[in-house]
């Protein structure tokens, strides 16, 4: 299979991450990921977007979530994009620590980084994050995708 992109754009809005979550149900179906895959990737994926509206954006819904989902034949990457002024990742606390077990926030960033193989920020200089998240996909019955 070739390289395959799907692009996606919504308005900083956290009611919207109900309708990007039917999307991904849609999304990892039809790519017949098996139920772990599946899983990681929308839960990986509506983490980075909440991050992206909640932090990014500070839910201003005049900006755009932007989001890109690129198949090869051998992973999948979703990339998340904001237009937000970016965040040391080394300043985040350890959300496995017992003290900060029962936080109501603060566990997206080792979520994601638990389910996905690789987690990678790049900040624009201020101008912008880009979250990206890369499984490995499983060969499809018993063949590359």
């Amino acid at each position: 299979m070739a390289r395959e992109i799907i692009t996606l754009s919504f308005p900083s809005r956290l009611e919207l991450l109900g309708m990007l979550d039917k999307m991904l149900e849609g999304f990892v179906e039809q790519m017949e990921c098996d139920e772990e895959t599946a899983t990681a990737v929308t839960i990986s994926s509506i983490e980075a977007a909440t991050n992206a509206i909640q932090h990014g954006h500070r839910r201003d819904s005049t900006k755009l979530v932007g989001m890109e989902f690129v198949v090869d034949d051998d992973q999948l990457e979703v990339r998340v994009r904001d237009s937000g002024p970016g965040f040391d990742p080394s300043s985040l606390e350890d959300c496995t620590d017992p003290a900060n077990l029962l936080r109501a926030r603060g566990r997206g960033i080792h979520i994601m980084r638990s389910l996905m193989d690789e987690v990678i920020f790049e900040f624009q200089n201020g101008h912008g994050t880009l979250v990206r998240l890369r499984k490995r996909l499983p060969p499809h019955n018993g063949t590359p995708r």
